[in-house]
Formats: structure tokens, sequence, C-alpha cells
């Protein structure tokens, strides 16, 4: 089994081994690999392992050896599937491995705006504290997330996870979800509509999947719908928000913040909106990056190649 990574630093910078995937077969590990050069690194690979790089059909038409696409990550729309269907490829993907560490970071944006920790440490280095004549200084507002209510769009295993952490601070949880309202866990509404959701929510967070009929879920129209102190916290994908919107809603102060920890694409370019857009929080795509979460991830990669040479099926998307 010749097998190649091509995008490996991500996933792996150093602070993890790749032995468990040299045990398999013949491993070659690429930190980064350029567009232009797939092809050429991986004509002799039986399988490949990527994390962000697109794989399409013409990709696949080059490579006859290829019999498995391995993701370094829970999306797979950065391959074409039914091509790798119908060229007999498998497509594997590590479903659920950052659900805690990507619900943290979502209430961590949540807890940042409603606290201002950022923003008072800065206070406190300029020496405006000590000069102040008062044991407390205080130059903005401090929010309570109790009794807020947290919207969720989206309530798979992340949005179940934020569900959990939010009420824990005392807020009441609503969600736009196809499960059943009898499903849902104890404390957390269904809402009819997503509409509704972002109407009645003081926080709404996205952790939906991105497909075709969830591009700009979070619309102008929705954006608009939102409370004077409301806050569309984006931890999912860039694309899912209408970010011209956003930073429009903002910077009018019709919204009272976001928190963004992805981009329509990535790395942000320099002029995206929301990265000069007032109270604005952002975060570049670190919600999956736990040591924890890629340690659990590189332990799915290889089992999953390994159920695939020994002829079994285990998280295959293809």
């Amino acid at each position: 089994m010749n097998i190649v990574v091509l995008d490996a630093y991500t996933s792996n910078p150093g602070d993890l081994s790749w032995d468990g995937l040299r045990q398999l077969g013949q491993c070659t590990i690429h930190d980064r690999t350029a567009p232009e050069l797939i092809v050429e690194r991986s004509r002799e690979a039986d399988a490949i392992l990527i994390n962000k790089l697109q794989i399409t059909r013409q990709i696949m038409e080059q490579l006859p050896r290829l019999r498995y696409i391995g993701i370094l990550a829970t999306g797979f729309n950065i391959v074409d599937i039914e091509a790798a269907a119908e060229m007999g490829i498998t497509v594997t993907n590590v479903p659920a491995y950052s659900t805690n560490s990507v619900a943290q970071l979502a209430i961590a944006h949540l807890l940042n705006i409603y606290c201002q920790i950022p923003h008072y440490t800065e206070v406190v280095r300029s020496g405006a504290w000590c000069r102040h004549p008062d044991f407390s200084f205080s130059d903005t507002r401090m929010i309570e997330a109790a009794d807020k209510t947290i919207g969720i769009l989206g309530f798979g295993q992340i949005g179940s996870a934020v569900a959990r952490m939010a009420m824990a601070l005392g807020m009441k949880a609503q969600a736009y979800t196809s499960k059943r309202a009898e499903d849902l866990p104890a404390g957390v509404d269904k809402v009819a509509s997503i509409d509704e959701l972002f109407a009645t929510s003081d926080v709404v967070s996205l952790h939906c999947p991105l497909l075709p009929d969830t591009i700009g879920i979070a619309s102008r129209e929705r954006i608009n719908m939102m409370r004077p102190n409301g806050i569309l916290i984006n931890t999912s994908r860039g694309p899912l928000v209408d970010e011209q919107a956003l930073a429009d809603a903002l910077n009018e102060g019709r919204i009272m913040a976001a928190g963004v920890d992805v981009f329509s694409i990535e790395p942000a370019r320099e002029d995206n909106p929301l990265l000069h857009a007032r109270n604005c929080h952002v975060t570049p795509h670190i919600g999956w990056t736990s040591k924890e979460a890629r340690e659990r991830l590189m332990v799915v990669v290889v089992d999953n190649l390994r159920a695939f040479i020994a002829g079994e099926r285990l998280n295959v998307v293809s």
C-alpha cells in the first residue's frame, strides 16, 4: 500500500505521530501541496490523505492506481463523491472528532463578547485602572449569559454540545432542526422556522453542514430580523453567512456583535468586510485544532484506512 499525505501540516504540525499510518504501508508525508502538484505527487499512490485540497474528477482520472481517499476532516465537499463512486474509489471522513473543541470555541466567543476580556486586558495594561480612583474600573457593559436565549441552527453533535454548555450558564436554548421536538434534550425547544430562530434568539449559533441549500442561510434578510442585542456566532462553515450583510449590520449597530471562526475564503482575504467590522471578533479557523481533537482525528484516520485494507467499510462517504 503506497500512501501519500498531501497536506499534513494543519492536522499534525509536528506534535503528533504518523507511525500508525506508516504501519499500514509505504507512507510519504507532505506538509503542503500546491494544487498543480497533486497529480505528480499522487501518481503512484494507492491511497491519498487530504485535508482541504480539492480532488476533482479530472484529478482522479489521472491517477489510475488510486483506490482510496481519506479526508482528514468531517466535511467531504472537497471531493467529487459521484466521480469517486463511478471509479471505484473509496472516500472516508472523520466524523465528530472535534465536537467538544468547536462547541467550546462557540461558547468562548459568546463569553468574550459578554465579558469583554481582551478589551479590559488592554485597558489595565494601558494604566487606566491604575490611575482610577475606585477599586473597580468599568467603561463598557458586561452582560450576563443567564436567561438569554441561544438559538442553534443545526442540532447535530456540535449543536447539541453547544446547547448543553449554554444551558450550564443558565441560558435558554432553542433549535431549528429536522429532529422531532420530543427527541431533543430536556430544556431545548424546537422552533418552527429559521426565521423564527433568528427573530427570537439573543444569540444565533450556526452548526449546520455546508450544502447547496445552506449556502447563505444567514442571509441579509435573516440577519436584519435579529434583535438589537443580537450576536451571531459562526464556527461551522464560512459560506453559511452573507459576510457583507453581517458586516453592514454590525457597522450600522443593528446587531450587537459577532464571533466568527470561519470565512467564505480561507485564509481570509484582507478585504473581507468582517475583518474590519465593528464588534466582530474573529479567530482563524481554530475550533477543530485542539491537540485532543487532532489526536482523535489521527486515530480515526488510521482506523479508516486499516478497515479499507481489510475489505471493511468504516466512515465511508462515497
